[in-house]
């Protein structure tokens, strides 16, 4: 099997729940703490790149920095909101469980499940 990372935040219950999921299964990820060690920008591409979407749907709209950065500006570049990610973890949706040159943001967190078959 391809070796699997799952970003987590251990204080998030879907992330929680998406790591349970694959522990049952007998795999174990790993884990990138990304509250603690943020990506940087590239890497944050190469997910975004693996998950097939844009930065503004990796985006956490309902968080306070969300708001304060003025994120939902139409206007901001990809690049723009990549960086907003990388000084601001707390944007980043989660759990993001990547497997190979695939990844799937855990929502719910069954939705890892799909890139293991």
């Amino acid at each position: 099997m391809t070796d699997l990372t799952l970003y987590h935040n251990p204080r998030c219950s879907k992330s929680r729940s998406a790591l349970q999921l694959l522990e049952a299964r007998g795999l174990t990820p790993t884990i990138v703490r990304y509250l603690e060690t943020p990506p940087s920008a590239a890497q944050l591409q190469a997910v975004l790149s693996k998950l097939g979407i844009a930065a503004r749907q990796l985006l956490r709209s309902g968080e306070a920095d969300y708001q304060a950065l003025n994120l939902a500006d139409p206007s901001l570049s990809e690049a723009q909101l990549i960086a907003a990610m990388v000084a601001h973890p707390t944007l980043i949706e989660r759990p993001i469980l990547i497997a190979g040159d695939r990844a799937v943001i855990g929502r719910p967190p069954e939705k890892v499940l799909e890139i293991l078959a």
